[in-house]
């Protein structure tokens, strides 16, 4: 029967498709008042009988639009929209017609009508604005679900979302955080009913907004605003699931607003290693984002509760602050066989099994200060305080076997760790700008506070075999403090050199930190049957000093369409540690250095961007690596700083390009980024052919390179009273010379992949949506070490994510992987298929729903994996999430917009022709 249905509105579109027209409708738009042409004014029209939007576009430079589509209706409703101006609307026949100039009047601030424009995207300088009521989703979407709607937006598998390439890195609601910095808190949650408006601007801390500065443009900030009216009242919802197996899962959260008031909960649990807020969504329900196809890390037991404020006292002072608890338990078992190849053409064969238990807690705290004591002065304060308690048992067994198979060294550990982290960071800034040229001042001032205390005790057996056999056995205590205190510094001023759009900053930091580690390692006496006999050598007392100072300039210009700025910075830096126990390893050095770079960016119009960024950089060797500190902590593998090391010497190119078509639904990015090292720090490792044990010291190589190029096109068709079709093409190359060392030998690797994705999303309207998407890896590794053998690796995977609602209340979700990897050796799995599936069933009138899931179908999760690089072969296995079904409750509500449904109008007067 289903199938029969499916047919018939097939056969139906088709008969619909056959009568659509073709249009074209052109103009030039201007104000009223002076005749200005506007650029990036939206342009849309709306069937007449749902107001559903037909088409849209925006105006070019000179104000010129036209505008393309197709329906069945013979006329439409024209509506020109920009910021400033009264929306301009005309009801017109479908047919290819130029409109002339059209003329919009001047917004009036006095007027008390409320005038809101149904133009799907707006653009206010420098944000790209989308109206939520434009844009198609299922009935109970999510903002993640609708950000897979936009142009130019890709959302991947654990949330992380990029707009036009560019990593989105802030989400907020009415410009305000949404508990902390987890964005799939605010996208997998919230839902998109509440949205009217969702804003996408270059990243800016709040100085920097401030100031009027421009952003280095490599991030983008997501802004979801919820109407005024209906910002007072409440949402929420909550979900609870009980499954074979004896797993289970809970989640809830509530809202209020209040004006500008907001208090939030949030509530969740589970033991199949989901995030606490999953809400029964149907990847993360299913083992959380962090679950890779083929392998698992083990099963978690996790609680989340967390608790959110945010308040405007007056004009001047706003407060947000954000509590979080976190409990996990987890359990893993895991097993490792390597085969590792050596610079001369021998192998050694090793072997290990590990168990851990884990046991954390966590308390996380943050508080943002936000003073604008007048128009021209601002203090931010912001403070993040973060404890955590954890406990881990470890057991593991391996053993070592030479070339021809002979064991040669073997070790049996057992620990016991405690540990208890504390850490207070605070920042303090000051902003004062000076007249309306651009000036300002501004001061930074940081404190960061970080302590470490552990417990450990550790029961370990290492024999190792041969000539020079030797049997270690070591039952230890150790007492261990880590005390950090950092403290820095930046006061930066600008120079107006041309009104607005040249500037000159200078700018002065220094930094002090300062650590000191003290751990105190007690072997077990048998005469006082106490942990008594101090271990110097496991035991280590050191006081560890950075010391910075930077001081810098930077000539930057902008204007509508170039923004472009270079900088130059001297570095000085002083590293010094003093061991007590060892004082000749005492270490100081001193490293100066200069710093560069050139920022070029080009705006051709609002919708199309490209850049230019060059930098070079110096990246100091840790202490850890410049200490000449012999740490003997494995007997196994023994290391050892070299205080010879020079700074990495680092220069990085980027290019991007990005423009959307909105006309013709098409838009591209495309980036490439370069990295030329030079006194790269890598490790060396001497092997002692006759034992095994390692010996690892650093060292610094030339001749690194690094390049990624990558880009991405999408084409979005869309069927009036149908549905719609967005394809997508994305491809990633990458490019890696890598120097290292194999036994002391020197040798270099080029490691060339390429990595071309399709994917396609079908909607047809709120009946069925379909996303299928395949990715073929592949990756060709050469190296100059006649020992080693080239290889050549290809993979396959194939997505499929479904949604369907052919019978009303029901809707049935899969999310298919399947992987097919021939390299893999005989003997493991080469393919397998993950299927998950949930039957929803909605209940108090949509509010609630009951859902079936099976997590793993056909029960084909698999933990063993093979891993080849140029010197080893590892085959791995460890404990994943077994196959099992739940059924869960989820129930949501939402008071807001009760008291502002009186502004909604009943029909589209509100537009002014």
């Amino acid at each position: 029967m289903t199938k029969k249905l499916l047919l018939i509105c097939l056969f139906l579109s088709t008969i619909t498709f056959s009568q659509t027209k073709k249009f074209s409708i052109s103009g030039t738009i201007k104000s009223q008042e002076d005749l200005e042409l506007l650029e990036s004014a939206t342009v849309h029209a709306e069937r007449l009988k749902d107001s559903s939007i037909v088409s849209y576009t925006i105006s070019e430079a000179k104000g010129y639009f036209n505008l393309v589509g197709e329906t069945s209706d013979s006329k439409v409703k024209l509506v020109v929209s920009f910021i400033g101006f009264e929306p301009y609307s005309k009801i017109i026949d479908v047919k290819n017609q130029n409109l002339g100039d059209l003329l919009l009047k001047t917004e009036n601030s006095l007027d008390a009508v409320v005038i809101r424009s149904s133009a799907p995207i707006t653009i206010k300088k420098d944000t790209l604005e989308f109206n939520v009521k434009s844009f198609k989703t299922k009935a109970d979407a999510n903002v993640e679900d609708l950000l897979k709607k936009l142009p130019g937006v890709e959302v991947d598998d654990e949330g992380a979302i990029t707009v036009n390439g560019k990593s989105v890195d802030k989400i907020l609601v009415n410009g305000k955080p949404f508990f902390g910095n987890d964005p799939t808190i605010t996208t997998r949650n919230l839902t998109k009913d509440i949205i009217e408006k969702i804003q996408i601007s270059d990243t800016k801390n709040n100085a920097q907004a401030f100031s009027g500065e421009d952003s280095d443009g490599e991030n983008k900030t997501i802004n979801l605003t919820i109407k005024k009216e209906n910002n007072k009242g409440y949402f929420g919802k909550v979900a609870a699931g009980a499954g074979t197996d004896k797993r289970y899962e809970y989640a809830g959260m509530a809202t209020r607003f209040k004006g500008t008031e907001r208090i939030g909960l949030l509530a969740g649990g589970n033991n199949i290693n989901s995030p606490g807020f999953s809400f029964g969504n149907q990847r993360l329900q299913f083992g959380g984002n962090n679950r890779s196809f083929g392998g698992g890390q083990g099963i978690v037991t996790s609680n989340n509760y967390g608790l959110n404020y945010i308040n405007s006292f007056g004009k001047i002072f706003e407060f947000s602050g954000d509590y979080f608890y976190k409990n996990s338990e987890s359990d893993n078992k895991s097993a490792t066989s390597t085969e590792t190849f050596l610079s001369d053409g021998t192998s050694y064969f090793s072997t290990s099994e590990n168990t851990s238990l884990n046991d954390s807690d966590s308390h996380e705290a943050s508080i943002d200060f936000e003073i604008e004591v007048d128009s021209t002065f601002r203090v931010d304060i912001e403070s993040d305080f973060n404890k955590n308690l954890n406990t881990n048992r470890y057991n593991s067994f391996s053993e070592t076997l030479d070339n021809s198979r002979s064991l040669t060294n073997d070790s049996k550990t057992e620990s016991i760790a405690d540990s208890d982290k504390t850490t207070f960071d605070n920042e303090l800034n000051f902003t004062k700008r000076f007249g309306s040229r651009g000036a300002f001042l501004r001061l930074e001032l940081t404190a960061n506070l970080n302590k470490t205390e552990s417990d450990d005790l550790v029961k370990s057996e290492t024999n190792i075999y041969g000539s020079s056999s030797e049997q270690i056995i070591r039952d230890q205590y150790s007492d261990g403090d880590i005390d950090v205190k950092e403290f820095a510094s930046e006061l930066t001023y600008r120079f107006p050199l041309i009104s607005n759009k040249l500037f000159l900053d200078v700018a002065y930091k220094v930094g002090n930190t300062k650590t000191k580690n003290t751990r105190s390692t007690f072997d077990f006496d048998s005469n006082t049957d106490a942990y008594t006999s101090f271990s110097d050598l496991l035991s280590t007392d050191f006081e560890y000093s950075d010391k910075t100072s930077r001081p810098s300039t930077k000539l930057q210009f902008r204007n509508e369409k170039w923004s472009a700025s270079t900088d130059i910075a001297f570095n000085n830096r002083t590293l010094k540690n003093s061991d007590f126990l060892r004082p000749e390893t005492n270490l100081e050095r001193e490293f100066n250095n200069l710093e560069y770079g050139v920022n070029v960016r080009y705006r051709k119009s609002r919708t199309s961007n490209y850049r230019l960024r060059y930098n070079f950089r110096n990246a100091t060797p840790s202490l850890s690596q410049l200490q000449p500190f012999r740490d003997e902590s494995n007997p196994l593998n023994i290391v050892t700083g070299n205080p010879l090391l020079s700074p990495s010497k680092i220069h990085s190119i980027r290019l991007g390009a990005s423009n959307f078509n909105w006309q013709k639904r098409t838009g591209f990015w495309s980036f490439a980024n370069i990295t030329l090292t030079n006194d790269r720090v890598v490790a060396n490792t001497i092997i002692d052919t006759s034992t095994l044990i390692r010996e690892t010291t650093y060292a610094n190589v030339d001749g690194f390179i690094s390049a990624t190029v990558g880009g991405s096109f999408s084409l979005t068709k869309k069927w009036e009273d149908f549905g719609s079709l967005k394809t997508d093409f994305r491809l990633f190359a990458n490019y890696n010379k890598n120097i290292n060392f194999n036994n002391g030998v020197q040798y270099s690797s080029e490691i060339t992949s390429l990595s071309p994705t399709i994917g396609f999303d079908f909607s047809w309207d709120e009946v069925l949506q379909i996303r299928p998407e395949y990715t073929v890896s592949i990756s060709q590794n050469r190296y100059d070490i006649e020992s080693f053998s080239n290889n050549d690796f290809i993979s396959h995977n194939v997505n499929i994510t479904t949604s369907s609602s052919f019978l009303k209340k029901f809707e049935w979700l899969n999310d298919v992987n399947f992987n097919y990897n021939p390299n893999i050796a005989d003997g493991f799995q080469k393919s397998a298929w993950f299927w998950n599936t949930t039957l929803r069933y909605s209940i108090l009138k949509d509010q609630g729903a009951i859902s079936l899931k099976i997590y793993d179908i056909l029960d084909q999760n698999t933990n063993a994996r093979r891993v080849a690089t140029e010197d080893y072969i590892q085959d791995s296995s460890s404990t994943v999430l077994n196959q099992y079904a739940m059924l869960s409750f989820t129930w949501k509500f939402n008071s807001l917009g009760n008291a502002g449904k009186k502004f909604e109008p009943k029909d589209r007067r509100r537009y002014r022709g």
